[in-house]
C-alpha cells in the first residue's frame, strides 16, 4: 500500500482549487460586463419578455444610434459628450506628463534640502476627500470666469494627477542606474539630453502605464465635471451623460446600457493593448537590489 504523500495531496488539491479560485474571479468580474453588452443589443420588448437571457434572440444596434446620434435627431447626443472625454483625458495626461517627469526626476537625482519631505507633501492633496475641495474651487472657478470651461476642469484634472504621478515616476527613476547616466554626462549631454536619451526610454513602461492611470482618472471623473459643465450640455462628458440617462425615468434600460458600454469600452482597449507596459511599470521600483 502507497504511503500518505501529504506533499503530492497538498500539490493536487491546491492545483485544482487555484483554477477554481481564478474561474471564479474571471466569472464575477468579466459576467457584468458581458451582461451589459447583451442588454445593449436586445430590443426592449425582448428585454421585457426574457429578462434573464444570456444571448440575444435578435442582435438590435438601434440602442447605440440612440444614444450617439444629436438630441436634434431624437438621440442623447453621446458622440459629443466622447469628444469631449476624449479630448480633455488626453490633454490631462499630456499635461501631467510634462509637468511630473521632470518633477519625479528632479526629486529622484537632484540632491536639495527638504527633498523627503517635499516628495511626502506631492500627496498631501489626497490627504482631503473631493467633496471637501469641490466647494472652493467652484467658488474660486466662478470668480475667475472658468467656471462652464473645458480649460477650467483641465487645471483641476492635472492638480489632482500630477501629484500621484510625481510620486509613481519618482520610484521607478530610483531604479535607472546612475552610472548610465554619469556615462552620458562624461559624453558630453547636458541634463536635458539625459532625461531624454537615457532615463526617459528606460523609465517608458512605468510612463505609458502612468498615462493610462491618468487617463482613466480623466475619462472616468465626475463630481468636477458635474460642477463645472453641468449648465452647457454642448460640454459634457460621457460621465455627465451616463448620469443623464441613469437619471430618468424615460430612458430604457436597453438605452442606459449601451451608454454604459461606450463609457467602458475606451479603458478596456487601453488596459487590453497596453497590459505588458502597465505590469511592468506598476510593478518596477517595487524592490531595489
Amino acid at each position: 500500500m502507497t504511503a500518505f504523500n501529504r506533499d503530492v495531496v497538498e500539490t493536487r488539491v491546491f492545483g485544482v482549487l487555484r483554477w477554481v479560485v481564478i474561474a471564479v474571479l474571471v466569472l464575477a468580474t468579466a459576467f457584468p460586463f458581458y451582461y451589459m453588452i447583451v442588454l445593449s443589443l436586445r430590443s426592449l420588448d425582448e428585454v421585457v419578455l426574457h429578462p434573464g437571457a444570456l444571448w440575444p434572440a435578435e442582435f438590435d444596434v438601434s440602442t447605440y444610434l440612440s444614444v450617439l446620434l444629436p438630441e436634434d435627431d431624437g438621440g442623447q447626443g453621446f458622440l459629443v459628450f466622447l469628444r469631449n472625454s476624449f479630448v480633455i483625458a488626453v490633454l490631462t495626461v499630456v499635461v501631467t506628463l510634462l509637468a511630473a517627469i521632470p518633477g519625479a526626476y528632479a526629486i529622484s537625482r537632484l540632491q536639495f534640502r527638504g527633498r523627503r519631505q517635499v516628495s511626502a507633501l506631492f500627496l498631501a492633496v489626497y490627504l482631503f476627500p473631493a467633496i471637501l475641495l469641490a466647494v472652493p474651487l467652484f467658488v474660486f472657478f466662478a470668480r475667475i470666469g472658468l467656471r462652464g470651461s473645458l480649460a477650467g476642469l483641465l487645471i483641476v484634472y492635472v492638480a489632482q494627477t500630477v501629484p500621484i504621478s510625481i510620486y509613481m515616476l519618482r520610484n521607478y527613476f530610483e531604479t535607472v542606474p546612475v552610472s548610465l547616466e554619469e556615462a552620458a554626462a562624461i559624453d558630453g549631454c547636458s541634463r536635458f539630453q539625459i532625461i531624454r536619451r537615457v532615463s526617459l526610454p528606460l523609465a517608458m513602461p512605468a510612463v505609458v502605464s502612468n498615462a493610462l492611470y491618468v487617463f482613466m482618472i480623466a475619462w472616468n471623473e465626475f463630481l468636477f465635471a458635474l460642477l463645472f459643465l453641468a449648465e452647457d450640455r454642448d460640454r459634457w462628458t460621457v460621465s455627465l451623460g451616463l448620469s443623464q440617462l441613469a437619471g430618468s425615468i424615460e430612458i430604457p434600460t436597453t438605452v442606459l446600457m449601451a451608454g454604459s458600454v461606450l463609457l467602458t469600452l475606451p479603458i478596456v482597449v487601453l488596459f487590453f493593448f497596453a497590459e505588458r507596459l502597465l505590469v511592468e511599470g506598476l510593478t518596477s521600483g517595487a524592490e531595489k537590489g
